[in-house]
């Protein structure tokens, strides 16, 4: 049914439930897992909404952010792995978390992309928009969206 799934995780306990139901689906169908952690470049400026910092203080921000990636991602490894599934874990950095993840299920040949929805509703929805509605909307890879 599915050779290849990628499934996306920010780390909060709503992502950890669609990777456990990712590594189950993978499990039985004998699928690779492809689990990725999207992790967004210090904003530079004010207008980018942050404060400004130095150089070497945004590199240490950055590398930091990609060591908590790392770390959520082979979290994922040693639990799809504890289950017999066979788990890739990537990050990319990227500010454009939608167009990252249907980039990298595309460069892994993914047949199936697992996402959590947020749930947001209303204003927060409008303003904070949603990552999983712009996968859903752009990706040509089916998507399982769980909640």
């Amino acid at each position: 049914m599915y050779d290849s799934i990628l499934v996306a995780t920010d780390g909060s306990n709503l992502s950890k439930k669609a990777v456990s139901s990712a590594i189950t689906l993978a499990a039985l169908t004998g699928a690779e897992l492809v689990a990725i952690k999207v992790i967004p470049r210090y904003p530079q400026s004010y207008f980018e909404g942050s404060l400004p910092l130095g150089t070497q203080e945004v590199a240490r921000v950055e590398e930091q952010w990609a060591e908590e990636g790392q770390a959520i991602v082979d979290a994922v490894k040693m639990a799809g792995e504890t289950k017999g599934v066979k788990v890739k874990a990537i990050t990319v950095k990227s500010d454009l978390v939608g167009d990252a993840i249907i980039a990298a299920a595309k460069k892994n040949k993914c047949d199936l992309i697992v996402m959590a929805s947020h749930g947001r509703r209303g204003i927060k929805r409008l303003l904070l928009g949603s990552e999983t509605q712009q996968v859903l909307t752009h990706s040509h890879i089916p998507v399982l969206v769980l909640r």
